[in-house]
Parts: structure tokens; sequence; C-alpha cells
């Protein structure tokens, strides 16, 4: 490997590397603005400079490329002179307000200042004045403050996908700015406020609420969606005030998604807080005595068969488990199911309903086919490893079903089932495609496997794959994309139910009428006719699951408790408690465990603690018991089409939030501009 002496230390490097991250390899510590490790080098800030060994000026280290043999020093009068001389030009037309700034604390131009910075001015001129402009309801901008480091340019053109931001004039005139100064559309564009490395792009929706120093800490895990993405929640008292990303290789990087971001608003709103009881048509208040020894007289009331629960998107694993055990053991049902549509399911084997080549994965694959997929809307941070993956080896990636814009160019090869076949039976392009590369990727969507093509679908992917020994311990290209926070987990604990024969038994007893009592798990998104039911609905927000229920159990929220939650890749992660419950709402599993006590039959476990392991267990065992299977299945005529998402109001929590329903109403009339337009 080439050698570079920084500081008289000979260190080793990879080709291809600059000269700043050959000197971050020896433990130097070079400052930067503009340079960011998973962005293009821009190189013009200029606070990275060196001094390297026969050039009379010093050399801007991120964008010159490291070479054998080079000496570099990192801390001589010379180069502490010209980084003084770059920020003295940085400051020159700084509006120097950090006592308003809401980056004030974790500003990058502060820290570096305090380093380099000179304690006067030597200009006279007046600074220059930027007016400011309009990035949607997430960012909000004070331009003046702005050194052109460019990021968040080169963040949406290459990340995000979406080329919104450019930077207009010239030299002293130069504005970063949005074409046509419309909101930006990108679900990740709220990034751009953890990249600007000055107070230019702050939150809008949390300007002037706190400093970080007045703030709680919690590293956690996002609900919003199945990729389940590293966060950290900065809260203060009990109010959630700020959800940031927290660096994870294999799943998210260092993004997040704006709903990720912004919905933890929708915390404080339409909060469950005290039991209720449907009394003479009304839900009037109860306490929690009335409330349980109503419902326990209510399932002593039906047969066993006419009970049934259902699990909804947002619930972790031990609320999940304790429901689960609570059915069975002290209702004696096992109708229970985590599903809220007929989407088809395979649990004979836990690759059947994961992403198997993993997230990470993603960026090693030669060829993506998308079946009744849109990753944009489905999972954000998924879309933008597929995006990275196109740009980083110009993989081709085709899709059948229109998913619309994807950031990133790919095929529509149509939408009838007959493609499959025709691709399975080598009468496909397609075909040769899969067949030539070494690692290909089939994500199939929850459109794909909704209603009677389902099964079709998903078992003739499989037998093609595994005939063609494209599933393997080494690499597995069957991946099927969640949706929902809790599927996989739910799955994994048997949260579902499923006849020999058919996949949708309890929508089909649910919509006989054959359950006279449904209890709502957090299930906000399932739609049926109430008609004679009797609806329990157990969870942390007055949505659409309370406002049929005849019981509402207040729960927690999944920043009001520790909790276990598995990713669409099969990864088990701990979520930790950030906050606490508001009123009388208590943590779920805790009032599975009080009603089992009521009606005196345990659950089997004393504590969270005993709970966490049983599910530790259960999931080893889906782990260990691999064996790859097939089923033959006939082929079923139909359309694979991509349903429409309604990306801001997936859930309760993010329905709730006042900024996601403002960025709704600018999608939608965004979206009708465009229509308008195109007619």
């Amino acid at each position: 490997m080439p050698k570079i002496i920084v500081n008289n230390k000979e260190v080793e490097f990879e080709e291809g590397m600059t000269v700043l991250q050959a000197c971050e390899l020896a433990g130097e510590e070079i400052p930067r603005f503009c340079y960011h490790e998973r962005l293009s080098i821009a190189g013009n800030c200029r606070m990275c400079l060196v001094e390297m060994e026969k050039s009379s000026k010093p050399i801007a280290s991120c964008a010159m490329p490291a070479v054998d043999g080079m000496k570099i020093k990192t801390n001589t009068p010379f180069v502490d002179k010209a980084r003084k001389g770059v920020m003295e030009f940085l400051l020159a037309n700084h509006p120097l307000d950090c006592p308003v700034c809401d980056q004030g604390g974790e500003c990058d131009l502060q820290d570096q200042s305090l380093f380099y910075g000179l304690d006067n001015s030597r200009y006279t001129e007046n600074k220059r004045k930027v007016k400011e402009k309009y990035m949607g309801p997430l960012i909000k901008t004070i331009m003046t403050r702005c050194i052109h480091c460019t990021r968040c340019i080169r963040f949406a053109t290459e990340v995000a996908g979406i080329p919104e931001l450019g930077a207009v004039g010239r030299g002293e005139d130069t504005e970063i700015t949005t074409y046509l100064e419309k909101s930006m559309e990108s679900e990740l564009s709220a990034n751009v406020i953890d990249l600007c490395p000055v107070g230019a792009l702050t939150s809008k929706p949390y300007a002037f609420e706190s400093r970080p120093w007045d703030l709680k800490k919690t590293e956690t895990i996002d609900v919003m969606d199945a990729v389940g993405s590293n966060i950290r929640v900065d809260t203060y008292g009990w109010e959630v005030k700020r959800v940031l990303p927290r660096v994870n290789e294999d799943i998210n990087e260092e993004w997040i998604s704006d709903k990720t971001r912004y919905a933890c608003d929708g915390l404080l709103k339409q909060r469950l807080d005290t039991p209720y009881i449907r009394r003479d048509g009304r839900l009037q208040k109860a306490s929690w005595s009335q409330a349980l020894k109503l419902l326990i007289s209510k399932i002593k009331s039906f047969h066993p068969n006419e009970i049934a629960g259902l699990v909804g998107d947002l619930t972790d694993l031990e609320m999940i488990y304790s429901f689960k055990l609570f059915l069975e053991k002290c209702v004696g049902s096992k109708n229970l199911e985590c599903r809220q549509d007929r989407i088809y399911i395979n649990p004979e084997e836990r690759m059947n309903y994961i992403f198997n080549s993993s997230i990470n994965g993603i960026e090693e694959s030669d060829f993506i086919l998308l079946v009744g997929t849109n990753p944009r809307l489905e999972a954000t941070i998924l879309n933008a490893r597929i995006r990275k993956a196109y740009v980083k080896n110009k993989i081709k990636i085709y899709s059948i079903g229109d998913p619309g814009d994807l950031t990133y160019p790919y095929n529509n090869i149509g939408s009838s089932t007959s493609i499959i076949r025709n691709i399975v039976s080598g009468k496909h392009e397609i075909y040769t495609k899969i067949k030539k590369s070494k690692k290909p990727i089939i994500i199939i969507g929850e459109s794909a496997l909704y209603g009677k093509t389902g099964k079709y679908v998903f078992e003739e992917l499989k037998n093609f794959l595994f005939n063609n020994n494209f599933i393997k311990k080494n690499w597995n290209s069957l991946n099927i994309l969640t949706q929902h926070a809790s599927r996989v987990g739910a799955i994994d604990v048997g949260a579902y139910l499923i006849d020999e024969k058919e996949n949708f038994s309890f929508f089909d007893k649910l919509d006989n009428d054959d359950f006279k009592f449904v209890y709502l798990l957090g299930a906000d998104n399932i739609s049926f006719e109430k008609k004679d039911k009797f609806i329990v609905y157990q969870g942390s927000h007055g949505d659409k699951g309370a406002e049929i229920a005849d019981i509402i159990l207040p729960g927690a929220a999944y920043t009001e408790k520790n909790g276990l939650f598995v990713n669409l890749e099969g990864r088990c992660q701990s979520a930790y408690k950030a906050s606490y419950p508001p009123g009388e709402a208590r943590e779920d599993w805790i009032i599975f465990k009080d009603l089992a006590n009521m009606m005196q039959k345990p659950l089997g476990y004393n504590n969270v603690q005993n709970l966490k392991e049983i599910i530790d267990k259960i999931i080893q065992s889906k782990i260990n018991n691999e064996i790859s299977k097939t089923n033959k299945v006939d082929f079923v005529e139909g359309n694979i089409l991509v349903k429409p998402i309604d990306y801001y109001y997936t859930n309760s929590i993010a329905r709730s939030s006042k900024v996601m329903s403002e960025c709704r109403q600018i999608s939608k009339k965004f979206l009708f501009t465009g229509i308008e337009k195109a007619s």
C-alpha cells in the first residue's frame, strides 16, 4: 500500500484517498465546512488548508489526491495563518447573531472560529444582506448566514435525487435557492438542516423551541416505516422536541425521512390519557377498574370463536406477544391477525417475509427488479440506497407495475402477472438479465401480494430464484418490502390466522360477521362495518380505531416505553423510553398483565425482562430453523397495480401531526398543479 508522511508520521492509505482522509488516518483533525464524506468533493470553503512539501502555497486537502511519498504538515504557523485568513473572510459577511440562532451550540462555524477566529475585524464595509428563501414548511432559511459550502445542493442532487437546490449569481452575489422558490419535494429534504455547518438552514417547526443543552437525549428506533432507522429523540420534560438521525451504516447511514423527523409533534396531539366507556351512544370517561371489569364481563359473554384481535402498525413485540398470550390463555381464542388488509404471507420460514439481501446489500447488487412497490414512499431510506447503488454501479432497474417517480431511472415492463410467468419460463428478456447477473435483487411490495394474485406472484418468483441458485447462504435475492414497523416481528411471534387452504380466513370471518367482539391493539388502518360488534380499542391516539370503540384503553406511544422492533430485514432492535405516557395511560404489556391477573389466569411472566427473554428465544428459533421450501402454484391472471400511499398520513401519529398536515397540503397542491399543467 502507498504511504504518506503526516507531521513526520508515516501512514499507509488506500489508492484514491484524498490528503484530508490520509491525515485523518494519521489521527490529525482537519477543519472543514464544504467537505462531507458522503457527498462529492467541492473544495470551495478552503478551510482544510495544509502545508505540502515543495509547495509555496497551502493546498486544499479535501480536493488533493494523496500520492505515495507526500510529506504533509497540518500544525505549522504557515497553516495556522492560512486557516485564520480563510476564517476572516467567512466571518466578514456573517451576521454574528449566535444568541438568536437555532444552530447555537451545534454550529461548526462556532467551533472552528474558537480556534481560528480573530478578536477584531479589519473590514469597514457593510455586511451583505440576502433575502430569505422559501423552502417549504420544514426548513427555515436565514441566508445571510450562508457560507456557500454547497452541501445542501450536493445532497439534493446526489443523495435525494431531486435537484431542486442551486446557486444563482457570482462572487459576493451568490445565493443558494430553490428553483422558482417553491417547497422542496424530496422526502429526505430536511437532512440539509443537519448538513448545514452554519445556521443558514434550520428547522422551521423547532424554531426557538429550546437549546441543545436543555434537552434529554435518548437513542432509539424509528417506527414510521419498517426500515428501523436509528434516531435520537430529544425531550424537554414530557414533550418530544425533535428527532435527529444516528449513524448506522447498515440501515440509514446518517439520513432519516422527513416523516421520521417531523411527525413527532403528533405525539402531543389527540392523545388518549384516560379510559373511556361508550354509554348511551357517547364515549364517557371511566376509571381503569370500571373499564377492565366491563371488558372482562363482555369477554365472558361471548364464545371464544367470536372473539378476535387485530394488531396495529406501530406495536412493539412486547405488546404483540402479551396480546397473543392473553387471547390464547385467558380468552381461549386464536383469532389474531397482524395484517389489516388481504396481503399474502407465507410464514413457513423466515426468509418468506423479510428483506433477505439486507439494506446495505443493495449496494452490492448488479440488477434490481421491483414488483408492485414504490420504495420512495414505502421505505424512503431504502429507496435512497437503491439510488446510491444506481449512481455507484450504474445498475439497470426494472419495475412490474408503475410506481411513478423514484428519483432514479427505471424501465416499466408492464403490470400483468403474465409477465412473471414469461420471466420464470424464459420467454422474457428479463430472464436472461437475471441469469447473467451475479447478485440480483427482486423486491416484492405489498401491492404485488394483495388479493388472489399475491400467492402466485410470491411463490412463483421464489421457486424461480430457488431453482436458479439465487437463494443461498451468502446471497438471497428474495426480498419482501414491508411497509409497517410491527409486521415482521408480529409474524415472527405468530400473530396471524392462516388455515391450510385459506390465507385470508381472518378477513373472511370478519366480513361474514363471525366475530362479535373485536379487540384493536393500535389498529387504525382497517375498515369494516361495525354492525353489532363490540369493539375495544387500546392505543395511544384518538384515531380511527377509537372512533368506533365501545371501550378505550389508553396506551403508550413508541417514545414512552422500552420495546423491541424487528425491521424489514429481520434485524431486532431496541427502542428506549425517552418520555412517559400522559395522564392515566399505561404501557400496553402491563394492561394485559393486569387483565390476566383479574381473570386469575396469569400469562407466565412477572416483568418485562422475562417477556423479552421469551420473545428472544422465539425469534432465535425462527432464525435457526431456515429450511428452503418451495410450493407449486397455479397461474392466476391479474394486474399488479402499485397502490397509492397517503405518505404523510400513514399512521395515527402522523395523522395527528400539524407539520405532516402542512406537508400533505403542499404535496397535494403541487400534484394538482402538475396534473393541471399536463392537461
